[in-house]
């Protein structure tokens, strides 16, 4: 288990950002460099040409796949409340599912990629109508999440979001 920090310069960008400072955030503040990197990414990701519901049907898939509750719970609100993804969005999503055709290609490959530790084709995802620009968005927000699952489960972060 890794203690959270509720004191430390980069938490305030944090704050502004959010608008709160999550105990993953928190957790991460132990190493400097850590929560940079994941500020860096995470906003560089924020103008990515996925669509925001897709990244957050993604989160979900790779978070379910990884068995993190912390982001599984994060995302479910984050997913309804800012790419208003349903109930039944959110459910498919943790299974890697979708009902659109394009979107299901996405998180098919974003799953595979996870389980399959980076051994996954992109070719039915681009057959679906993803760019290469895309896929290279999906394998860095699977990174992205892959990185806030494992820390998450190593620290035992506790869950200050509502449950999912």
């Amino acid at each position: 288990m890794i203690s959270p920090i509720d004191d430390a310069p980069l938490l305030d960008e944090v704050r502004k950002r959010m608008g709160r400072v999550p105990n993953m955030t928190k957790v991460m503040a132990n190493a400097p460099v850590v929560l940079e990197g994941y500020l860096g990414l995470a906003g560089a990701l924020k103008r990515a040409t996925l669509p925001p519901p897709t990244a957050e049907r993604i989160a979900l898939t790779v978070g379910a796949a990884n068995g993190c509750g912390y982001c599984v719970a994060a995302h479910t609100f984050t997913g309804k409340r800012v790419a208003h993804l349903s109930d039944g969005d959110i459910e498919a999503a943790k299974d890697g599912k979708a009902t659109d055709p394009k979107e299901a290609a996405a998180l098919a490959f974003a799953r595979d990629l996870t389980e399959s530790r980076g051994a996954a084709d992109p070719a039915a995802a681009l057959a679906a109508g993803w760019t290469e620009e895309q896929i290279l968005e999906i394998i860095a927000l699977v990174a992205l999440q892959t990185l806030t699952n494992y820390v998450n489960k190593v620290a035992e972060t506790e869950n200050d979001w509502p449950a999912a």
